[in-house]
């Protein structure tokens, strides 16, 4: 491997690791998964991203295959950030804003950005990213990008996928193209390429028309859904194509992102806060189902369970001292509307708080932002939950995130308590409840063989529950190498082969990020099981789900 390292430091700008140490850090992202890879490389620019491509290519040609896994923070919780070949590390260059328009604001950045500070920015000109996940603080665009993200914001404004007007991508074998929305009259000039990009694009094209009942299988009736590829927003009525969507959580398994086109959004910082108890699921769900009805609906919903309280308290005495008083509720509802036209605003909160006020007690409005501040302390307990560690157990990220229909949630909560009472761990839940979404992340020591063995039963039992309610187990999150094994329980079988014909144009030789969306097993996931969970490279910051 060294021949192969000393090949490309020669060639390229950035750097080519092969240091233990190195690979060591590269071995795990967020999940709980571990594989080593060959080497590392800090690519300095899009050319640097050419060059690596096309020389494994070249190799692959040949019959060498080193696949190439692109990575930002590694905060994925899938497995998606880890390969056993080459990682691309985009956060040590290529991380800036390239381009700014104040008047429309569209923004052109690098993948290898901070989320956070790239929304800091942003804000300085009245605007914003709504889709910044939970982890933005920690997190960067190309990883929101590969996983199609979003966060509390996602039942108002939607994902990723809606504010992405144009990529540039290296192909699998290094040539660079961009994307974005054709006519007709273009698409048929991409089809007369005789480059690689026209071959992709005259497979894919054929492929979607001969498909189409096949592809509209992939329409499910949630908020959001990132399993599989989404073959369903390439080509229109009109006749017109973009493979955007298409990039847009693939999660670096079809080519490697080096600049993200963006629309922002208007930013208002001016929000009211409503807060209520709830007694049971069923008022839960009726909350849900007729917020999401007014006019103008809110910027999130949220939820977090007694349950989780009781933990974090059990945790930190202190942790909601002066905040919410005992016996706890079994659910903390928080409302939060961003609407900038004052009459349209108190119209909005006066119908919000009759429907909490039918379903809720306690429900509080909170206009003063420190106030509100300490509500959402409230349901930021769940950081509390997601660090802490009781000798070698702790929170692990296994299951949730997945997304049901509305109409489903309060038995889809209800199967949640009855899935960790099978498996006698403690519940706790938290989420984006306005979305169908809830997370929960039971407290297991993986180094414990009754504990690893509990964690294919818990995704088992959970991916069974989502399907039996029409859901999807990649809501919020991805397909990763975690829930790969379980996508025929999402999709049926002519779906799923359609998925591989895709990757096989866009990545004949597999060299993309194998693993993630295919060819990864129950058995597979076995093996690569970490024996320690650790959330050491996020301390800098405070985790959070």
């Amino acid at each position: 491997m060294s021949k192969v390292a000393f090949y490309l430091q020669e060639h390229l700008l950035g750097e080519v690791m092969t240091s233990s140490d190195a690979k060591s850090y590269f071995s795990t992202d967020n999940s709980i998964l571990s594989i080593d890879p060959l080497l590392v490389v800090y690519p300095r620019n899009e050319n640097d991203v050419r060059k690596t491509a096309r020389f494994v290519w070249q190799l692959a040609e040949r019959g060498k295959i080193i696949p190439i896994t692109a990575r930002g923070a590694g905060t994925d919780q899938t497995g998606a950030a880890i390969g056993s070949g080459m990682i691309l590390a985009f956060t040590a260059h290529m991380y800036r804003i390239l381009e700014f328009d104040s008047k429309t604001g569209m923004v052109k950045i690098e993948p290898g950005i901070n989320f956070g500070k790239l929304q800091q920015s942003l804000h300085t000109h009245g605007r914003f990213l709504p889709p910044m996940p939970s982890s933005g603080e920690y997190s960067t665009v190309g990883g929101a990008v590969a996983n199609n993200a979003s966060g509390s914001n996602l039942v108002k404004y939607g994902d990723f996928k809606n504010y992405v007007s144009k990529l540039r991508v290296v192909l699998a074998n290094g040539e660079v193209i961009v994307t974005g929305r054709l006519s007709a009259r273009e698409l048929n000039k991409k089809l007369g390429l005789t480059t690689f990009e026209g071959e992709i694009y005259r497979n894919l094209d054929t492929l979607v028309e001969e498909e189409i009942e096949t592809i509209r299988k992939q329409d499910m009736p949630v908020v959001k859904n990132n399993a599989g590829y989404n073959l369903i927003d390439i080509k229109r009525k009109d006749g017109s194509f973009d493979l955007t969507p298409l990039f847009i959580g693939s999660q670096g398994t079809l080519g490697i992102v080096t600049e993200i086109e963006a629309l922002s959004a208007n930013y208002n910082p001016e929000t009211v806060l409503l807060m209520a108890f709830c007694d049971n699921t069923e008022q839960l769900q009726n909350i849900v189902q007729e917020l999401k009805e007014l006019p103008s609906v809110p910027s999130s919903i949220e939820v977090v369970d007694g349950n989780l309280l009781s933990e974090a308290v059990s945790i930190n005495p202190n942790a909601l001292t002066e905040l919410i008083e005992k016996p706890y509720p079994s659910f903390v509802v928080f409302v939060e509307f961003d609407i900038a036209a004052e009459r349209q605003l108190k119209k909005m909160i006066k119908k919000a708080n009759k429907i909490l006020s039918n379903h809720a007690s306690n429900v509080r409005i909170e206009y003063d932002k420190s106030e509100q501040d300490k509500l959402w302390k409230i349901r930021d307990t769940s950081s509390y939950v997601m660090s802490h560690n009781n000798e070698s157990s702790r929170s692990i990220p296994l299951i949730g995130g997945g997304a049901v229909p509305i109409n489903n949630l309060a038995k889809y909560i209800d199967g949640i308590y009855k899935l960790f009472e099978k498996t006698t761990l403690p519940p706790a839940i938290w989420g984006h409840i306005g979305d169908g979404i809830v997370h929960l992340q039971p407290r297991l020591d993986i180094a414990q063989v009754g504990d690893r063995q509990k964690v294919f039963r818990l995704i088992e039992d959970y991916v069974e529950l989502v399907k039996s309610l029409g859901g999807t187990i990649s809501g919020e999150g991805n397909d990763g190498r975690l829930f790969t094994p379980s996508l025929h329980n999402v999709y049926p079988t002519e779906l799923l082969d359609l998925f591989v014909k895709v990757k096989n144009i866009f990545d004949p030789y597999n060299l993309l990020n194998p693993g993630i969306k295919f060819d990864t097993t129950t058995d597979d996931l076995k093996n690569l099981l970490r024996h320690e969970y650790k959330l050491s490279k996020l301390y800098d910051h405070l985790p959070r789900n």
